[in-house]
């Protein structure tokens, strides 16, 4: 456990992922923040990583002895917003 980010931290807020699940995806083979991204979905919810990115870098590199840039970045995505059936619908009968 790290001083600096304690195992209940909260780092990604919109999937509610703590330092400890991260530091749990990186012993199970993440190291990455894609790796990060596909065991424990840091950085999936609606900001897309914008807020949690840099502080799962710096878990990474702090667990790997690598720099954070080594631990790369995810891809952008649009933001989204859900969409209901009846405004699908509407478009198609239009």
């Amino acid at each position: 456990m790290s001083d600096f980010f304690p195992d209940d931290m909260l780092v990604c807020r919109c999937e509610e992922i703590t330092a400890g699940e991260i530091r749990w995806a990186i012993q199970n083979g993440a190291r990455d923040i894609v790796g990060v991204k596909r065991r424990v979905r840091a950085g999936m919810g609606l900001c897309q990583g914008r807020t949690c990115e840099k502080l799962v870098q710096q878990i990474i590199a702090q667990e790997t002895g690598n720099s954070p840039a080594s631990a790369g970045c995810s891809s952008a995505r649009p933001p989204v917003r859900p969409v209901t059936f009846g405004e699908l619908a509407k478009g198609a009968i239009e």
